[in-house]
């Protein structure tokens, strides 16, 4: 009996050995995902991501390049729109590139090291074994982890959910969720490719900011258009210069008949203009007031129309965040782009925000030094220092500067603003 007892104990544990065997920890699936992810000498990737904001949906394209191990170029663009950017990291410093604007801005900055973002899987392996509370559960094809972000949304959008295929050990779904554990931004990897390692040059920001073919075409439609401006100019002028010259030969015959014609025409002219001024010396008195009266008019609907044209330059945009906050000044001031609204708040957070028209620069893509560290709102790309952060967006400029706003707080404004109050 004894014996049957123990052999069947012994059966046991060895179900639950080949059980155990069968099924990796948690730490297990974080060490093989960091060392196919985080170990692999470069990778591209291709993704949707989507967008929550208040009643709204914004999707995305999402291509990444990344070759280790620190070389990136992250392109985004909103479907169905021309609009897109593109962070490129390479030997001179970050760029954020705007094409539509064509704009660059430079920072010195270590994005992404302390900037994690769901479409970058290198970050997201990192998130993975940063976090020693996250949570891992199974499903039949895929393992799901639950872990905290690592970037400047972690306030409001603290944790993710990673979802991770068990056969091929690559993510196919990031959920970004907010603190009421809603979902608010969600990527789809679409396809993603490791072992790929460019080389330097092929991040050269140059290769990036090349003319577009619109642009090409503009440009050459403009030296069309100019060259044909010349030649009917040389053509006026030709036909000038041989009217001229047709002129010049029948002036000698008519010279004579023209001075006796001449003179006789001056004196009926003159006595015609006598009376003509005596009728407009009676009339001019009963007119002049008339005639004043109706220019101040016209000026003054003239400055209220263009007064009209300058505040319907753009729509102002309002933040709205869960603070005791309170608008205590707004001022519109002209500026050779148009208008700049400044909007004051005071309450438990202090803040000033600054909007106008952005302008598309004259020159390709001059890169401008902007300070700070790129600043992924999800809708734009933007700028973010200790003080402050500036965006672009719809053709629009902002920029938000506190001393009692920390950057997760600064984002927090931001981001309100996509589909806040306007006016």
């Amino acid at each position: 009996m004894r014996k049957l007892l123990t052999l069947g104990l012994l059966c046991f544990a060895a179900v639950l050995m080949l059980a155990a065997c069968g099924s990796d920890s948690k730490e297990d699936i974080v060490k093989k995902t960091s060392k196919k992810w985080a170990d692999s000498k470069g990778y591209e990737v291709k993704a949707n991501m989507e967008i929550k904001t208040t009643g709204d949906t914004k999707k995305y394209n999402v291509d990444v390049w990344h070759t280790k191990p620190e070389f990136y170029r992250v392109a985004v663009s909103e479907e169905g729109q021309e609009t897109s950017q593109m962070i490129i990291r390479n030997e001179e410093g970050v760029f954020v590139v705007t094409p539509s604007m064509k704009k660059t801005y430079k920072f010195q900055s270590d994005w992404p090291k302390q900037n994690s973002q769901g479409y970058l899987i290198n970050s997201l392996a990192k998130d993975l074994a940063s976090d020693s509370q996250a949570t891992m559960k199974e499903t039949k094809d895929s393992y799901i982890f639950k872990a905290k972000t690592r970037n400047t949304h972690s306030k409001m959008l603290p944790t993710q959910q990673v979802y991770i295929n068990k056969k091929t050990l690559l993510p196919t779904k990031v959920v970004v969720l907010n603190e009421a554990s809603e979902e608010q931004i969600k990527i789809t990897f679409k396809k993603i490719t490791l072992g790929v390692a460019k080389k330097a040059g092929d991040y050269d920001l140059q290769d990036f900011t090349k003319p577009s073919d619109s642009d090409e075409a503009n440009k050459d439609k403009a030296n069309v258009d100019e060259k044909a401006a010349e030649d009917a100019a040389k053509d006026a002028d030709g036909e000038a210069t041989a009217e001229e010259n047709k002129e010049g030969k029948t002036e000698g015959k008519t010279e004579g008949t023209d001075d006796k014609a001449a003179v006789n025409e001056e004196e009926a002219a003159g006595e015609t203009a006598q009376e003509e001024a005596a009728e407009d010396n009676a009339s001019n008195e009963e007119s002049t007031a008339d005639e004043n009266g109706e220019k101040v008019a016209t000026s003054a609907d003239a400055d209220a129309s263009g007064e009209e044209a300058t505040n319907t330059d753009f729509e102002t945009h309002y933040p709205v965040v869960d603070w005791n906050l309170k608008l205590t000044d707004e001022k519109s001031m002209n500026t050779t782009a148009g208008t700049r609204k400044i909007l004051s708040f005071e309450g438990d957070k202090s803040f000033t925000i600054i909007q106008e028209k952005t302008t598309r620069a004259e020159q390709l893509y001059i890169p401008v030094f902007s300070p700070g560290d790129p600043a992924d709102l999800g809708f734009t790309v933007g700028a973010i220092t200790d003080n402050s952060i500036s965006w672009e967006a719809d053709g629009v400029s902002y920029f938000i500067a506190s001393n009692d706003l920390s950057k997760t707080e600064l984002v927090e404004v931001a981001s309100s603003m996509v589909n806040g109050e306007m006016k």
